[in-house]
């Protein structure tokens, strides 16, 4: 595709990285251990990219078209979006509500950066917007404040289990809150992924100081802060 139509591909930094070496997700997914054949998997481990130029957030030209370049990190580490004719395509760093829903606990990398993310897309003035998953909006800006109550919610759950339980183990959160929003998990890369997701909101919890943490019997142990 690329040699038939003289295509470049651009990406930001370390997404690039990625890109080029697409054994780096189940590699990080996997806990930096050498991931387990069933990791390497094609909806894991793409095929490698050749990245011609790194993306930064700016405006770039493609011939006389106007691109406006944003990053939006949340969702991954420096995903990228782009507006252009008022019209952002948006990523992921939002969801269409429909698929918001269907995720249960999305898939993020850090909730404190996504909700960032998401109040900035509330500052954008663009006609419209299409989402990574979910179709074109006009009006997406209440899509947007949905994301947002739907993140602060798990947020709020994770604190309240944290607090009756007085102290939990990380293992142990994962697994209650995936029976907790009925998750099904049939194959450990989709596990992974959700424990991913869990830990991105415990770290966005630590960071407002809404939960501590230390070690206790070596398991990475919550409890809710008393200062």
């Amino acid at each position: 595709m690329r040699e038939k139509y003289s295509l470049e591909t651009w990406a930001p930094s370390l997404e690039a990285a990625v890109m080029e070496n697409p054994v780096l997700e189940p590699l990080y997914l996997h806990g930096g251990n050498d991931p387990l054949p069933e990791m390497r998997n094609k909806f894991l481990e793409g095929q490698p990219v050749q990245i011609d130029r790194i993306a930064e957030e700016t405006t770039e030209y493609i011939g006389d078209i106007p691109v406006k370049i944003h990053i939006f990190p949340g969702h991954s580490y420096r995903q990228a979006a782009i507006e252009v004719n008022g019209i952002l395509f948006a990523a992921d760093s939002y969801f269409g509500s429909e698929y918001l829903y269907k995720h249960k606990i999305p898939y993020i990398t850090d909730v404190s950066y996504q909700l960032e993310t998401l109040n900035r897309l509330l500052e954008i003035e663009v006609s419209g917007a299409v989402p990574g998953h979910g179709k074109f909006e006009h009006t997406y800006v209440s899509t947007v404040k949905e994301n947002i109550d739907y993140h602060k919610d798990i947020m709020d759950w994770i604190e309240a289990f944290i607090r009756t339980n007085k102290e939990v183990s990380h293992e142990t959160l994962v697994s209650a809150m995936c029976n907790a929003y009925g998750v099904t998990v049939t194959h450990l890369s989709a596990w992974m992924l959700y424990r991913t997701a869990v830990t991105a909101y415990v770290n966005g919890l630590i960071r407002e100081g809404r939960i501590c943490h230390y070690l206790k019997d070596f398991r990475w142990t919550f409890c809710i802060c008393h200062y």
